[in-house]
């Protein structure tokens, strides 16, 4: 095996490392990174662990679920303890163990229990289910519905609202606990987030750099010479192929295919996500080191003894995540990246098939098997 392909079969292994961290697990316990993690009803783990996306349990978990998110919802059962960091917690099935929660809005649904102590600090929590132990809410609003009922007692800081009813121990108002623990965790979650993002995207990247050099320098160049063009191939992609998907749903073998199509061209979008960060890292390595960027990293000089075009992604990576950030304008420029390195792709893979080229790929190094 030759030092080109052993590199190839490198890549394609790191791939597979990539899949998997993204998609739910296939053994008794799940994990995830920057994806969602699915437990269907029916199924059931050992345990749940997760960074970014969302958390979702219909079926069963025996161990603990844990982790920070965008969502989590439980309409299933956990046996252990629930631990997370999120915007949204929804609990309307089972909980044996205790609760432990920083978010943005926290719901115990009319019929759900959670058997241990329920430990949260959020910006509303509601709670319209059953809690077996004792509750220490800090809350901006704390409701208590006509169905809650908590066994233990209550200590909580906030506005406490309705059903006073509902706690078969004693009230009692500790402004310690306060609504400024969610305060405190919302940016946390949301760097935590970003950098298990960051850490996806430069997992992706690396791989198509390694498999498609010169079509990734390509798309880069693509965006830097002819960024109207790439945008609008880019908006063009981002309609033309949902409602391709959507067409095809009309035929009576459509719908399947439609599926595999709409995760297909989820990835697509992804992969232009991360192409259009690279461009913009060659993009500010060029104009903090003019000529490096365009330098073939192969044979000529590298920087630092790194070849420009890896530099460029980390760069580009960490711009395009800090710029993210940004409220309101950082989901703009996100899109516009998006929708550069989108129409950059497409272009050039149109360029290949219309020149009788291979697919994006490269020839195998001279001399290889």
């Amino acid at each position: 095996m030759t030092a080109s392909t052993r590199r190839r079969v490198s890549v394609l292994f790191l791939a597979v490392v990539l899949v998997v961290s993204l998609v739910p697990g296939l053994a008794a316990a799940q994990s995830g990174l920057g994806g969602n993690i699915v437990v269907e009803e029916g199924e059931t783990v050992s345990e749940v662990n997760a960074v970014g996306g969302a958390v979702i349990i219909h079926g069963t978990v025996t161990g603990d679920v844990s982790g920070a998110a965008g969502s989590v919802l439980v309409t299933g059962t956990v046996e252990g303890d629930l631990n997370v960091a999120t915007g949204d917690l929804r609990i309307a099935g089972n909980v044996g163990g205790d609760v432990s929660a920083g978010a943005g809005r926290v719901h115990l649904v009319e019929g759900a229990a959670v058997d241990g102590n329920f430990d949260v600090g959020a910006g509303d929590v509601r709670i319209d289910g059953s809690i077996g132990g004792d509750a220490r809410i800090g809350a901006e609003t704390i409701r208590l519905g006509e169905t809650a009922s908590v066994g233990g007692s209550l200590t909580y800081d906030g506005r406490l609202e309705g059903n006073r009813n509902a706690v078969a121990g004693d009230i009692t108002r500790d402004r310690t606990l306060g609504p400024t623990t969610v305060t405190e965790l919302r940016p946390l979650a949301s760097w935590v987030t970003a950098v298990y993002a960051f850490v996806a995207n430069l997992l992706l990247g690396g791989i198509l750099l390694a498999l498609f050099p010169r079509f990734s320098e390509g798309v880069a160049d693509r965006v830097r010479t002819d960024p109207v063009r790439a945008g609008l191939v880019g908006v063009g992609v981002l309609v033309g192929i949902p409602l391709a998907l959507v067409a095809i749903t009309l035929t009576i073998v459509g719908i399947p295919l439609a599926l595999v199509g709409a995760l297909l061209f989820l990835f697509v979008l992804w992969v232009g996500l991360v192409y259009g960060r690279f461009a913009l890292g060659m993009w500010l390595l060029s104009a903090v080191a003019p000529g490096q960027a365009e330098a073939e990293t192969d044979d000529e000089e590298r920087l630092g003894g790194v070849a420009p075009k890896w530099v460029a992604l980390v760069l580009g990576l960490l711009a395009g995540g800090i710029l993210a950030l940004l409220p309101v304008v950082g989901e703009l420029i996100n899109l516009l990246l998006g929708l550069l390195g989108l129409g950059a792709v497409a272009l050039g893979v149109y360029g290949r098939r219309r020149q009788r080229g291979p697919l994006p790929t490269d020839a195998p190094a001279e001399g290889a098997m």
